[in-house]
C-alpha cells in the first residue's frame, strides 16, 4: 500500500498587475522565475469565448484530442488514448462532466494541445490552426518577432490533471476562462523530480508515495492560482503540474531564450532538448558504457570522481 506523504508549504508564486513591456524585461524576465501578470491586455477572448461561440467559430473541423478514463494524466504509463472529434462536438464534451456519448467512461476527461498541419514537421500557430480565434486575441509580445516559437491553444476538461514535466523554450501560459493551479519547481530540484526524461514519475504532487519517492520532499514547490485574464510567465526549464479546476480555455506561447542556432531545428514541440545538452547527454552515455569494462569497486570510484568534476565545473554557485 502506497504511504501518501506531507507536502511542504508551497511558496506563492509573486503576482504582479499591470507590467508593461518594459518592467517585464528590465524586472522580471531577468530573474528567471515564474510569475503571475495581471490585467495584461488580451483583446476581446476572455468574454467571447463561450463553449457557443467557440463551437460556432471554428465548427466541425476535426482535432486530434487526448482522452482519459481518469482525471490524473501520465505520459510516461500513456493512461489515456488518442481520438479525433469535429472540435464543435469536442468543445461540448469536455465543458460536460457526465457525457451520453463518449470513448472510454461517461466521466471521461479531454484534453487538446493544437499541433501544426503536418506535427512531424509544423510548429502550432493559433494564427494558422484557428484563425478566427486567433483575431480575437491579443499576445503579449514581451519579447522580440524573431524570439517567437509557436502558440498551442488549449482546451481542457475540469478536474483534468497533467504531468509534471518541463520545456526547454520560455512560455507565456495565457489563461482565456476557467481557472487553473499550477504547481511549479525549479530546475535545481530536478534531483528530487524522478525524471524519465523531461517528466517526473511523480504524478500525485499533493501526496506523493514517499516509500517509492522519497527525495519528492526536499524539492520546493511553488504555486499559483489562474484565473481567466492571467498570464503565469514560465522559465525554460522549470517543471510545472497544472490542474484544470474548471473547464477551460488557454494559450501557451513560446519563445525562445537562447539564440537560436542551440535549439534542434526539427523539434516542431518545443521540448527537444538544446543540441549541445543532447551531445553532452550521449557522450556521458558513452563515458558511463566505458565505466562498465572495470570491476565494480574501480567503477564506483571512478564514477564518483566524474560526479564530483561534473559539480566542480558546471554547477552554480549561486543556489542553495
Amino acid at each position: 500500500m502506497a504511504r501518501p506523504g506531507p507536502v511542504a508549504e508551497a511558496e506563492a508564486v509573486p503576482v504582479l498587475a499591470g507590467v508593461t513591456r518594459e518592467r517585464f524585461l528590465r524586472d522580471v524576465y531577468p530573474q528567471r522565475k515564474p510569475a503571475v501578470l495581471k490585467g495584461v491586455e488580451l483583446g476581446a477572448c476572455t468574454t467571447k469565448w463561450t463553449v457557443d461561440y467557440l463551437s460556432q467559430a471554428e465548427g466541425s473541423k476535426e482535432v486530434k484530442i487526448h482522452v482519459s478514463a481518469v482525471p490524473r494524466m501520465d505520459f510516461l504509463s500513456k493512461n489515456f488514448v488518442y481520438r479525433t472529434l469535429p472540435f464543435d462536438v469536442f468543445v461540448r464534451r469536455a465543458a460536460e462532466v457526465k457525457h451520453e456519448e463518449y470513448f472510454l467512461s461517461e466521466d471521461e476527461k479531454y484534453y487538446l494541445r493544437s499541433l501544426g498541419e503536418d506535427a512531424r514537421k509544423d510548429i502550432a500557430d493559433i494564427r494558422k490552426q484557428f484563425p478566427i480565434l486567433a483575431e480575437d486575441i491579443q499576445i503579449p509580445e514581451y519579447f522580440e518577432k524573431e524570439q517567437f516559437f509557436s502558440s498551442v491553444f488549449r482546451i481542457s476538461s475540469a478536474g483534468l490533471q497533467l504531468w509534471t514535466h518541463y520545456d526547454v523554450m520560455d512560455n507565456f501560459l495565457i489563461q482565456v476562462t476557467g481557472k487553473k493551479r499550477v504547481v511549479l519547481y525549479s530546475p535545481q530540484d530536478a534531483p528530487y523530480l524522478y525524471l524519465s526524461g523531461s517528466k517526473s514519475e511523480v504524478l500525485d504532487v499533493d501526496n506523493p508515495d514517499l516509500e517509492k519517492y522519497p527525495l519528492f520532499v526536499k524539492a520546493k514547490r511553488y504555486q499559483c492560482f489562474l484565473e481567466a485574464g492571467d498570464v503565469l510567465f514560465i522559465p525554460a526549464l522549470w517543471f510545472h503540474n497544472v490542474i484544470s479546476e474548471e473547464f477551460g480555455v488557454a494559450l501557451n506561447v513560446f519563445w525562445k531564450h537562447l539564440p537560436a542556432q542551440c535549439y534542434d531545428k526539427s523539434d516542431t514541440y518545443g521540448n527537444k532538448d538544446p543540441t549541445a545538452a543532447s551531445r553532452a547527454i550521449q557522450i556521458l552515455d558513452r563515458a558511463l558504457k566505458t565505466l562498465e569494462e572495470l570491476p565494480e569497486e574501480y567503477r564506483d570510484f571512478y564514477a564518483r570522481r566524474m560526479v564530483l568534476r561534473i559539480q566542480e565545473k558546471a554547477y552554480r554557485n549561486d543556489y542553495g
